[in-house]
């Protein structure tokens, strides 16, 4: 075990605390067990040591591991648990769980064995916690980590402490919280820049070879996650390439599943679950006309790429502007809010709310008579009346 805390040590050295994700004042930290997903990337790894680092001392009461670590092919999880507790252990970090076969008994375990230890884990956006060997989902709050927001890295990029905002703030005060961003920062001066490079923190340490990194991660997720948490054989790994550069060549995507599937050359079932896992992995977002009670049979009515800076990576060559601001839309969207694809226009959100996506001269024929409808206009500054500032929805987280 000395050797877990020689490496967590050397590693919570480096870390930088001068910008930290919103999430990590949302999180109840003295809850004891708490699970934090998202897409590889998103920097669910940095959370955890920045909050180590800004508020817990480093002695023996804290431990952070990575879950692949080499200790625990001779280890168990529990028996790491045990022993730390013994020597007065309080805090016990746990990244990337998934990687560590049988950590859902063993943390259910940990949990009801060791009530005076706080847990926390991560693991990827697929993590699932709700099984029949060991169900967690009464026992652990769980938190969804998503990319930076606008507002993040406008914050990130100029050391600010911007504000976020909520959907009903925006609709009605839009005006004024414009003017109140203004004074702080000219928001298109980095608008380009956000949606080719600002969704993954790790922009600043590969700022070169960002979107090549983009790939290898997407790579790995279809290569390793899939397989391990979703069971796809790897040997169809190749045809889910196939889909999500199609997907990214042509987004927005309104499938027809049997010419899709004929192309492919899987059956509709199958290729209607991939669909699902590529959204589930965070690579994809699919609209539904109807969200509720969705079956897993249920083709999409259209798909996005999960975010511009994908796009960017995958198929720089569809970077066309109405596309990439329905995707911006999409993703600032996605992380509190239901989106519903709309039939009278381009979305429909929390069941309420009717919004067209277009640019500055974009009229009110869409939503014309629809109660509750707005315009999202790319390329102002400000708004009036219904029509509202795109780049203003980054503000949300």
């Amino acid at each position: 075990m000395e050797k877990l805390f020689d490496k967590f040590y050397r590693k919570i050295e480096g870390v930088p605390v001068a910008f930290t994700r919103s999430l990590i004042n949302e999180i109840d930290w003295n809850y004891r067990l708490n699970g934090i997903k998202g897409a590889r990337g998103v920097g669910k790894t940095t959370l955890l040591l920045q909050y180590i680092k800004l508020n817990l001392p480093l002695d023996r009461t804290v431990l952070y591991v990575s879950m692949d670590d080499f200790w625990f092919t001779e280890h168990h999880l529990v028996d790491l648990a045990d022993e730390f507790v013994k020597q007065g252990g309080k805090h016990l970090f746990l990244d990337e769980v998934y990687k560590y076969e049988g950590w859902a008994p063993e943390l259910k375990n940990i949990y009801d064995d060791y009530p005076e230890l706080k847990v926390v884990f991560t693991g990827s956006s697929m993590l699932e916690i709700l099984n029949a060997r060991a169900d967690l989902s009464r026992r652990a709050l769980m938190h969804t980590m998503y990319g930076l927001s606008f507002r993040e890295y406008l914050n990130m990029m100029l050391q600010a402490d911007l504000k976020a905002y909520s959907l009903d703030e925006i609709l009605q005060h839009h005006n004024t919280i414009s003017r109140d961003i203004k004074n702080v920062v000219a928001p298109f001066e980095y608008w380009k820049d956000y949606l080719q490079n600002g969704y993954y923190p790790y922009y600043k340490e590969t700022e070169r070879y960002y979107h090549q990194r983009i790939e290898e991660v997407i790579n790995f997720i279809l290569e390793v996650e899939l397989p391990l948490q979703r069971k796809v054989d790897v040997a169809w790994v190749r045809k889910l390439k196939q889909l999500l550069q199609i997907i990214a060549r042509s987004v927005p995507f309104m499938p027809n599943v049997s010419k899709l599937s004929e192309r492919i050359g899987i059956n509709r079932n199958t290729l209607i679950a991939y669909l699902g896992f590529l959204e589930e992995a965070h690579l994809t977002y699919n609209l539904y006309r109807d969200a509720n009670g969705i079956s897993r049979l249920q083709k999409p009515d259209k798909i996005y790429l999960n975010n511009t800076n994908i796009q960017y990576a995958l198929a720089p060559d569809n970077t066309e502007t109405g596309n990439l601001r329905e995707t911006f839309f999409v993703m600032q969207l996605n992380p509190h809010h239901k989106l519903e694809y709309s039939g009278k226009s381009d979305f429909l959100i929390d069941g309420k709310y009717t919004i067209d996506v277009g640019g500055a001269g974009k009229g009110y024929q869409q939503i014309e008579g629809i109660e509750n409808a707005y315009i999202a206009a790319d390329g102002i500054e400000y708004g009036h009346g219904n029509k509202i500032p795109l780049w203003l929805f980054g503000f949300l987280y």
